[in-house]
């Protein structure tokens, strides 16, 4: 081998390398929000002008039971992405839920990667509601 292609072979290992060491950030799970019980979620969304309470039910589940002053962006649906990063302020805190918690922790990872302050609920509505905290329905 020359010493012309010793030097290809080497450039090309170095950008293979390089690729897949900037590919690794995008394949490594991330927990960069906080998850809190009802009660220190309560304590977060009341009367504070800094947090955006949103419900990421589907609509069926929402008309059923939802927070006071909740915005709803279904994680279900495949525009989530687009809607939750053209309607969600990055100045403020996201305080989000879903009926049992599932749904709103992937959420959160989603948007604590895209830059956002988030605050996941532990249980969702039905933990809520199991504490004795108010919902309004549409049904």
């Amino acid at each position: 081998m020359n010493r012309s292609n010793k030097l290809t072979l080497v450039l090309l290992l170095t950008i293979v390398l390089g690729v897949a060491w900037v590919l690794r950030g995008h394949n490594t799970p991330c927990k960069d929000y906080k998850t809190v019980d009802v009660e220190a979620f309560h304590r977060l969304i009341s009367g504070s002008d800094s947090v955006v309470l949103l419900d990421v039910c589907t609509a069926s589940e929402y008309e059923d039971a939802y927070l006071k002053g909740s915005l709803l962006i279904d994680y279900k649906a495949d525009s989530f992405k687009s809607a939750a990063l053209s309607q969600l302020p990055k100045n403020k805190t996201i305080a989000v839920y879903c009926r049992s918690g599932i749904r709103s922790a992937s959420a959160a990872e989603f948007l604590s990667k895209e830059g956002y302050k988030v605050v996941n609920m532990e249980g969702g509505t039905d933990a809520w509601i199991e504490a004795g905290k108010p919902v309004l329905s549409k049904n």
